[in-house]
């Protein structure tokens, strides 16, 4: 009979099918029906695979479990490497990615944060994956799935779960009015550049809101949320509007104030799509924002 897991101070709180999935390399279905059959056990009581275990629980698994042996502990998280963590909970962790970090390793570029995840995780049996999108050189919130349902089930649910996409953006001088609604089609091109367009040929509607909220030294701060999320959307509609985001070249903008683009996601609302629950996450705006408005 296998000897007893004991729960680290590193995976109190888990869930226990997450619990499992860590230590073992078995598919979920299999992990599902050790639990369902009372082939596992917490501290000798049978269990349901979404209870928590806690620091020093005894987890009973199948003798054959593992080849026989007592699986290995987890692996330790290297999480030097990694930007600074908003939020992280049993299903999410959520990053403030800093601007010009892309998710992606791609052309011209090998650093990225999923490849400092993958040195940060190393021999965990999943890898957090990005839930959504955020592009290289914006920066803010941005949340992973730390295991391959919890992506499945966000990303399925995105559209109708998401109530808030807040940015944060300093443009070149002060849009009038001051609170608007831009509504437009936006069509990709062979470069994969978001471009105004006219309904249909593939023009998809983008609805974006902005409310002046500060101005200083010829630029305005903007809170922004996006009603659809597509492809450059904020930085076409800025355009459009006349007042480009700062150092925002490819879209019109004439200053780079910071090296930088002005653009800071701060806040992504959803309603949990399992269990309803309304969660919000934030990042504060970066200091040197502050600077191009004096």
């Amino acid at each position: 009979m296998a000897q007893p897991l004991l729960v680290t101070a590193e995976e109190a709180g888990q869930k226990l099918l997450q619990f499992l999935a860590r230590r073992f390399d078995e598919p979920q279905g299999v992990l599902h029906r050790w639990i369902r059959t009372g082939q596992v056990r917490i501290n000798g009581g049978r269990a349901k695979p979404f209870d928590r275990v806690d620091f020093g629980d005894e987890v009973r698994v199948p003798p054959f479990a593992g080849g026989g042996a007592q699986a290995a502990a987890p692996v330790k998280e290297d999480r030097s490497l990694l930007p600074p963590i908003v939020a992280e909970t049993d299903e999410l962790i959520v990053f403030c990615k800093p601007a010009g970090l892309p998710v992606h390793p791609g052309t011209g570029h090998t650093d990225s944060l999923t490849a400092r995840l993958e040195k940060s995780f190393a021999g965990a049996p999943f890898m957090p994956a990005p839930v959504h999108r955020l592009d290289r050189d914006t920066s803010g919130v941005l949340m992973f799935a730390r295991d391959p349902e919890t992506k499945e089930l966000f990303q399925s649910h995105w559209n109708e779960m998401v109530t808030r996409r807040g940015y944060l953006a300093v443009v070149e001088g002060v849009p009038k009015p001051a609170q608007d609604t831009i509504r437009s089609f936006l069509v990709e091109t062979d470069t994969h550049l978001s471009f105004s367009g006219a309904p249909g040929k593939g023009a998809k509607e983008a609805i974006t809101s902005y409310q002046v909220v500060k101005t200083g030294g010829g630029y305005a701060l903007l809170d922004i949320n996006i009603e659809t999320g597509r492809k450059n959307q904020i930085r076409v509609h800025m355009k459009e509007l006349g007042h480009p985001v700062a150092g925002d070249k490819q879209y019109g903008a004439r200053t780079n104030p910071i090296g930088r683009l002005c653009l800071h996601a701060n806040e992504l609302s959803f309603t949990h799509p399992a269990t309803g629950e309304q969660i919000t996450f934030k990042a504060k705006m970066p200091r040197d924002f502050n600077r191009v408005l004096r």
